[in-house]
């Protein structure tokens, strides 16, 4: 099973750029996602921002699924700027593939529970690290995308834009430097280095 949990109040209005499209995710019953909590915060979000629209869909997580899910605002998210996603890793990642020309951001964390974690036959991982980096490298995983799993840049060894690791996988990072480029964002890959807290999923918010 998984757990989501809202990233702070101020990173997410500090998100909340332009005209703003959110997605919230409740398909999968293998994640829990704070819905009370979620909707008294786009509430708030939607007084202060300039939030065009609120939907609920239902495993955004499938590409096909998703699309057809999204035709009718395809208006609506033409004219915004950004995309926030309130659903699990893997969803913000579809997303950020499949809205490929925007600015999408994950507005949750994803945490790991013991049991049945749900089966799904999709392209996309999540690592349910509980401190998610998406919103740094382009809706691109470095935890899954990178076969070490660094979160700090490329090792230097891949070549032709393949991982020393695995031949036939692309370099993570730099699909996350290429996605960045095209974003006009290279200017995240700034974020402060930190090491990483392994504990940090199990540790109470105050």
């Amino acid at each position: 099973m998984l757990i989501t949990q809202l990233k702070s109040k101020d990173t997410i209005e500090a998100l909340a750029k332009g005209k703003v499209f959110i997605i919230n995710c409740h398909g999968c019953k293998e994640v829990y996602f704070p819905e009370p909590e979620a909707d008294e915060l786009q509430k708030e979000l939607k007084a202060k921002a300039d939030v065009t629209e609120i939907t609920t869909r239902d495993y955004i997580c499938n590409p096909e699924n998703l699309r057809l899910q999204l035709k009718k605002f395809e208006e609506k998210i033409k004219e915004a700027d950004t995309i926030l996603v309130f659903s699990c890793g893997v969803g913000v990642q579809t997303v950020a593939a499949y809205l490929d020309d925007k600015r999408v951001y994950a507005c949750c964390d994803t945490c790991p529970l013991p049991g049945f974690q749900g089966v799904t036959p999709l392209e996309f991982d999540c690592g349910q690290c509980g401190e998610c980096y998406l919103n740094y490298t382009g809706g691109i995983c470095p935890i899954t995308a990178c076969s070490k799993s660094l979160v700090n840049g490329q090792c230097g060894g891949s070549k032709n834009g393949k991982c020393e690791v695995d031949k036939d996988m692309d370099c993570g990072w730099e699909r996350i430097y290429r996605k960045l480029e095209k974003l006009g964002k290279l200017d995240t890959l700034k974020y402060p280095t930190q090491v990483r807290d392994y504990s940090k999923p199990f540790k109470e918010e105050k």
